[in-house]
C-alpha cells in the first residue's frame, strides 16, 4: 500500500480513468451528503483563512506499478460515492457557467478536458469516471450533453440538478471553484499480490455514506474473483436482482431481505448490524463453502426473486398476489423467513398453488386474530423463524396447521370465540390498518371487487370530538339516557362502523336520514351497509347486533385453524423421560422466612405474563418465558438468584448484582442477585424484569 496526500483536482487531472468494479454498490448518495459537501466546499471557498479541506480517502488497485504515472485505469476500492458527487458537481458547473472564466484553470473547456474527459480517447477512455450500469448510462449522457435513457439513475440524475440548481442562485461563482481547488484527500494504491482490498474496503467502511450489509456481501462474494467470474456472475446472478428490485427499493429493502434469507438458512436471526458477519459465517460452512460461489450466489438470487414478489408485490398469479398485498398491509415482516422457505418448496413444486395460498392465509389470520386480541407480538420473530424446522413436507399444509396450533399460550392461535369477543368490543377505527380489514370484510366472496380506497369510513352514531358540544339532541334521544356512556364505549367499535361515498352528506344526521338520503344505507350496494336501514333506531342494542353480525362474519374471513385432535397429539414432539420435583423437594422452601420470601416473589414473576411458567429442578427452580430468565437457588439465609442476561446489560442502580460470567454454579446467566428480604422485592423484581424483556425482545434489532 502507498499513501500520499493530494490535491483532489490535480489527482483528477492526472489520473488516467477511474473504474468502478461491477461488484460495488451503485451510486447513493442523496440531497443530505450533497448539501454536506455543497456547504464545505463554499465555506472554505469563501473564507482565506482554510487553507484545505480534507473529503476522505479514494483507494484504488492498479495493475503494475501503484501509481498515476501510467495509463492504466484505477479500478475504485473506496471513494466512488465522493468522486461521482465531485464529478456531477463539475459537470453542473460547466453546464451553468458558460463562457465565464470565474478563477484561472477554471474555463468550460479546462474543467471538461481536466476532470471530466479525456478528450484524445474514444469509446469508454474518453470518460474520466465510468460506473455500473445504469449510473454509467446517466453520467456519460450528463457530459456529453445527451437526453437520459429510460432507465436512468435516480440519485445521479437528482443530484446533478441539485447542482445546477445551487450553481444558478450564485452570482458570484468565485467561492464555490476556490473551494473546489482547496479539497484534499489521501491517494491509496494498492498492490494486489501483497495488499487484501476487502479488508482494506472493509476497514474504509468509516467514512462517507456507510456500506450497507448488502454492499459488503456483494463485495465480498465478487471481490476475490477473477475479472471474468466476477463478470459473469454479477451479470448473471446479481444485476438481476437489483433489477427486481429497482433502484429504490434495492437501496431500502435488500439488506432486510438477506437478513431472513439467513434466517432462513441458520435458523437463527441476525441482529441488523451483524448480517455480514453472519453472512461470511455462513458462507464458511462446509456445505455451503464445497458448492461453490456460483451455487451461493445463484442461491441467493433465487431467494431474492421470491422476495420480490411478496414484498414487493411483484407476483404474478392474482390470488396469490392479493393474498401477499393483505400479509403486506399488517406490516408483519417478521413472517418473511417462512415465507420465503413456503415459497422456495412452491417454486420447487413441494408445494401446490392452492396449498400455498391457504398457508400464506392461514399466516394472515393468525397476525390479525393476535392484533385484535392484543397479544404482544414481541414472540412472533421466533415463531415463523423456527416454524418450519417440523414440517413434514409430504404433509405439508397438515404439518402447518399441526405446528399453529401447537404453539405455547403466549403464541396461541386465538380461538373464535376470544377472536369474537374482541373484535366486538376493540377500537378498530383506530387500528393501524384500518383499510385493509375493512376492503378485506367488504370483498369476502365477492367476485367484482369493490375498491375500497374510493371509500371513506362512516361512523353510523357519530364521532363528534367533543360529546357534550357536537353530539346532536337527536342522537342523545336515540341512545338513550345513557347516551354519554353509548356514545364513548362503541362510537369507534365493529357495529358503528361502515363504509360510504357520502361521508360528508350524512354529516351528524339522524339515523333515518342516514339510511332515507338519496344514496343512504337503504340503497347502499355495500355489503357493509347490509340490514342497518332494517334498524328502527340505532341505539346500543342495533350497534351490538350489527358487531355480532360481523363478528361472526370475520371468523369466517380470518377462519381458525381446524384439526383432528388425534393429529395434532401425532405431531407433538415426544417428552424426554425426566425426573420431576416438586416445592417439597426444597427443605429451604417449606417454612421460615425464606419460604415466605420465595411465595412473594414467585407470585409477582408469574404475574409478569401469561407466557411466564415455573419448573422444580432437583437444586434450583427455574422461571422461564422462551428459555429460563431466572433461576432461583433456595439458601438457608437467602435465595441465590441468576438472571440470564449479559452482566453489561444490566441496569443496577443500587449495585445489587454480581458478574458471575463463566463461573461453574447452578442456575442460568451471567447475573447474579442475593433475596433475603420482603422489602428488596420490588428492586430485584425490576432486575428480573429486565431479563425477561431481553429474552421477549432479543431478535427484535
Amino acid at each position: 500500500m502507498k499513501a500520499t496526500e493530494a490535491k483532489l483536482l490535480e489527482f483528477l487531472k492526472k489520473s488516467p480513468q477511474f473504474v468502478i468494479p461491477i461488484y460495488q454498490r451503485t451510486y447513493s448518495w442523496r440531497e443530505k451528503e450533497c448539501q454536506q459537501l455543497w456547504d464545505d466546499i463554499l465555506r472554505s471557498g469563501g473564507n482565506d483563512q482554510i487553507a484545505a479541506h480534507f473529503m476522505g480517502s479514494v483507494v484504488y488497485v492498479e495493475k503494475g506499478l501503484y501509481s498515476v504515472s501510467s495509463q492504466t485505469p484505477l479500478l475504485v476500492i473506496d471513494g466512488q460515492q465522493r468522486l461521482t458527487t465531485i464529478t456531477l458537481l463539475i459537470a453542473a458547473l460547466t453546464e451553468v457557467m458558460g463562457d465565464q472564466e470565474p478563477i484561472e484553470d477554471f474555463s468550460q473547456n479546462k474543467l471538461k478536458g481536466y476532470y471530466l474527459t479525456n478528450p484524445l480517447e474514444s469509446g469508454d477512455k474518453f470518460f474520466k469516471l465510468v460506473l455500473s450500469q445504469t449510473d454509467d448510462k446517466s453520467l456519460k449522457a450528463i457530459i456529453k450533453g445527451h437526453e437520459q435513457p429510460d432507465d436512468k439513475s435516480i440519485r445521479v440524475v437528482e443530484n446533478y440538478d441539485y447542482f445546477k440548481a445551487k450553481l444558478g442562485k450564485l452570482n458570484d461563482l468565485k467561492p464555490i471553484c476556490r473551494g473546489l481547488a482547496k479539497l484534499m484527500v489521501v491517494d491509496i494504491s494498492l498492490n494486489r499480490e501483497q495488499d487484501n482490498p476487502q479488508l482494506i474496503f472493509e476497514s474504509m467502511n468509516s467514512t462517507g455514506k456507510e456500506l450497507s450489509q448488502a454492499d459488503l456481501i456483494r463485495n465480498y462474494i465478487l471481490m476475490g474473483l477473477e475479472p471474468g467470474l466476477q463478470t459473469q456472475l454479477y451479470e448473471q446472478y446479481w444485476r438481476p436482482m437489483e433489477l427486481a428490485f429497482g433502484q429504490q427499493a434495492y437501496s431500502d429493502y435488500f439488506d432486510s431481505f438477506m437478513r431472513h434469507f439467513l434466517t432462513v438458512k441458520t435458523r437463527e436471526i441476525p441482529k441488523i448490524g451483524d448480517v455480514y458477519e453472519v453472512f461470511k459465517e455462513y458462507s464458511r460452512l462446509p456445505g455451503v463453502a464445497q458448492g461453490g460461489v456460483e451455487n451461493l450466489v445463484k442461491d441467493i438470487r433465487n431467494y431474492a426473486v421470491y422476495f420480490c414478489a411478496f414484498a414487493l408485490g411483484k407476483e404474478q398469479d392474482d390470488k396469490l398476489k392479493l393474498a401477499f398485498k393483505d400479509v403486506r398491509e399488517l406490516k408483519v415482516e417478521v413472517a418473511y423467513p417462512l415465507l420465503l422457505e413456503l415459497y422456495s418448496d412452491y417454486a420447487n413444486q413441494l408445494l401446490s398453488q392452492s396449498e400455498f395460498l391457504a398457508a400464506v392465509r392461514m399466516i394472515e389470520s393468525y397476525v390479525f386474530r393476535r392484533a385484535i386480541c392484543e397479544i404482544p407480538t414481541n414472540s412472533m420473530n421466533k415463531t415463523f423463524s423456527r416454524m418450519s424446522i417440523g414440517l413434514k413436507k409430504d404433509r405439508y399444509l397438515e404439518s402447518l396447521k399441526a405446528s399453529f396450533l401447537l404453539l405455547p399460550s403466549y403464541r396461541r392461535f386465538p380461538s373464535d370465540e376470544e377472536f369474537q369477543r374482541k373484535i366486538q368490543s376493540k377500537d378498530i377505527y383506530n387500528f393501524r390498518s384500518k383499510s385493509y380489514w375493512l376492503r378485506r370484510m367488504e370483498n369476502f366472496e365477492r367476485k367484482e371487487r369493490i375498491l375500497v380506497d374510493e371509500y371513506t369510513i362512516e361512523h353510523i352514531m357519530p364521532q363528534a370530538d367533543n360529546k357534550a358540544e357536537k353530539l346532536p339532541d337527536v342522537w342523545r334521544t336515540e341512545l338513550g339516557e345513557e347516551w354519554e356512556r353509548v356514545w364513548e364505549t362503541h362510537r369507534h367499535t365493529l357495529g358503528n362502523l361502515t363504509l360510504t361515498g357520502y361521508n360528508s352528506e350524512y354529516s351528524n344526521n339522524a339515523f333515518q336520514a342516514k339510511c332515507e338520503h338519496e344514496y343512504g344505507f337503504r340503497y347502499s350496494p355495500l355489503k357493509m351497509n347490509e340490514g342497518i336501514a332494517a334498524e328502527p333506531k340505532w341505539n346500543e342494542n342495533a350497534i351490538k347486533n350489527r358487531a355480532q353480525q360481523l363478528a361472526d362474519k370475520a371468523t369466517k374471513v380470518w377462519p381458525v385453524i381446524q384439526l383432528p385432535k388425534d393429529i395434532v397429539e401425532a405431531y407433538k414432539p415426544e417428552k424426554e423421560q425426566a425426573a420431576e420435583y416438586t416445592i417439597d423437594d426444597h427443605t429451604h422452601l417449606q417454612k421460615g422466612s425464606m419460604a415466605e420470601i420465595f411465595q412473594v416473589f414467585r407470585k409477582q414473576v408469574l404475574e409478569i405474563d401469561p407466557c411466564v411458567s415455573e419448573e422444580f429442578k432437583k437444586l434450583y427452580v427455574a422461571f422461564k418465558a422462551e428459555t429460563n430468565f431466572v433461576d432461583v437457588v433456595p439458601q438457608t439465609k437467602r435465595l441465590r438468584l441468576s438472571l440470564n442476561m449479559p452482566f453489561a446489560e444490566i441496569d443496577d442502580p443500587r449495585g445489587l448484582c454480581k458478574d458471575v460470567t463463566s463461573l461453574g454454579r447452578w442456575g442460568n446467566g451471567d447475573v447474579e442477585v442475593g433475596l433475603d428480604c420482603q422489602e428488596d422485592i420490588p428492586h430485584v423484581m425490576a432486575l428480573v424484569i429486565q431479563a425477561f424483556e431481553r429474552q421477549m425482545d432479543s431478535d427484535q434489532n
